[in-house]
């Protein structure tokens, strides 16, 4: 938007189909509690209608050629099976779609969408896309009913994947996180019970526009869980097995979900399992003594040691290291603060662009001290957390900050 609102042509290229990225996801936002999509929705919708940026979304860069002032990109556009150009996204596809599958990526596996869908009822563009995995007619030859009920004959089952090229000055690579498989966090139930979740999938349960309208849920019955256990640094801060750094935000969003579960389910009890609080910002600290103190959230100092279900509970063993005393919870609900992983996208592009990656996969900067912004290729700039973990406001900082990079040395050229 900086770059754009200072007069200069923009592409803004995305793998998604709608541009957002997690914070879609959230819920509320720390330390502040403010919605989400409130904050955002806003911005994406004048991203999406800004004369001087070109969105190209369900879209990958396939190279970069040529040296800065004079980048040659070829971006490769996926086939989303419906013509985006007269595509209204009245939504009528969606709802008359009848295959309803589990929504892995966007609700992380505790809701379901269609086959035909959207990420989000904010996304921008606000443009379908088929699952070509789950879609009746290219799995089984039969159904098109998205096609026989779309109004203005916008789905294409022919459409095939294009080449687009265009010419920069300058590129900012922010690619984002992701975090740890749950699958990767046996010792925790991960991937085998169906009560111990990620933490994004608790925003999801936490968010009005979620698959519970906000009602907190427990994913094996639908029933209201009266104990949550939140477990942070499961898969960070372990060198020996997982991720050997801190991955910097588990201990302030575990803090707001414990205070957004109590603000929900008011008989109920929150109890985290944490090493060390790391809440460095401002504001944090506050946030966390009034998770507390307002709220009654029970903090055991404490690594757990295993998890394993018994008579529709969740047993959380661990030992709390302030009395030497082992613990166990009979839990409703286990919440994991999973690590921050780079994308594995990052890879990939990293090779195309000849960007150079960390010991953990993150994108490396010129110079963590001096050059944070920098790639070390002239006229590639970073910024987000696909350098590393970071919150929301860092994260805006430093895209800002890549912005005033490009703007600064577009004003040489005149």
């Amino acid at each position: 938007m900086d770059i754009a609102n200072a007069g200069y042509e923009v592409v803004l290229v995305e793998r998604l189909p709608s541009i957002g990225g997690h914070m879609l996801q959230l819920s509320e936002t720390f330390p502040t509690l403010d919605c989400s999509q409130c904050i955002l929705t806003p911005r994406t919708v004048e991203v999406g209608r800004h004369e001087k940026i070109k969105l190209y979304t369900y879209s990958e860069v396939e190279s970069l050629e040529g040296d800065v002032g004079n980048f040659r990109v070829r971006i490769r556009r996926y086939p989303a099976y419906v013509n985006w150009e007269i595509c209204t996204g009245c939504g009528v596809c969606q709802e008359k779609c009848p295959k309803r599958v589990t929504s892995t990526d966007f609700e992380r596996g505790i809701g379901k969408r269609k086959a035909i869908y959207t990420l989000s009822p904010q996304a921008v563009p606000n443009k379908p896309v088929i699952d070509t995995e789950n879609c009746l007619y290219f799995t089984q030859g039969k159904c098109r009913v998205c096609e026989r009920f779309c109004p203005v004959g916008a789905i294409d089952y022919n459409q095939k994947e294009r080449i687009f090229e265009e010419e920069v000055g300058a590129v900012i690579v922010a690619t984002g996180y992701e975090l740890l498989p749950l699958t990767e966090l046996g010792e925790y139930g991960g991937g085998t019970i169906p009560d111990v979740i990620d933490s994004l999938a608790f925003e999801r349960l936490l968010s009005a526009s979620g698959p519970t309208a906000g009602k907190i849920m427990r994913p094996s019955d639908g029933k209201e869980p009266k104990v949550v256990v939140f477990v942070q640094c499961a898969g960070s801060r372990d060198p020996e097995r997982y991720m050997p750094y801190c991955s910097k935000i588990c201990c302030m969003y575990t803090a707001k979900h414990a205070m957004l579960y109590k603000h929900r389910v008011h008989d109920g009890q929150a109890i985290v399992f944490y090493i060390d609080i790391r809440s460095a910002g401002k504001g944090y600290e506050e946030f966390i003594h009034r998770a507390v103190t307002e709220d009654r959230v029970l903090y055991i100092r404490g690594k757990v040691a295993r998890l394993y279900q018994e008579d529709g509970k969740v047993i959380v063993r661990g030992v709390d290291t302030l009395s030497g005393r082992q613990v166990e919870v009979a839990a409703d609900l286990v919440v994991l603060a999973v690590a921050m992983v780079p994308r594995p996208e990052t890879r990939v592009l990293a090779e195309k662009l000849g960007l150079k990656l960390d010991e953990h996969g993150f994108l490396e900067e010129e110079d963590g001290n001096f050059a944070p912004l920098e790639s070390g290729r002239p006229g590639i700039f970073l910024a987000g957390a696909g350098t590393g973990p970071k919150d929301i406001p860092e994260t805006v900082s430093q895209a800002s900050g890549a912005a005033g990079k490009v703007l600064a040395l577009f004003s040489q050229w005149g």
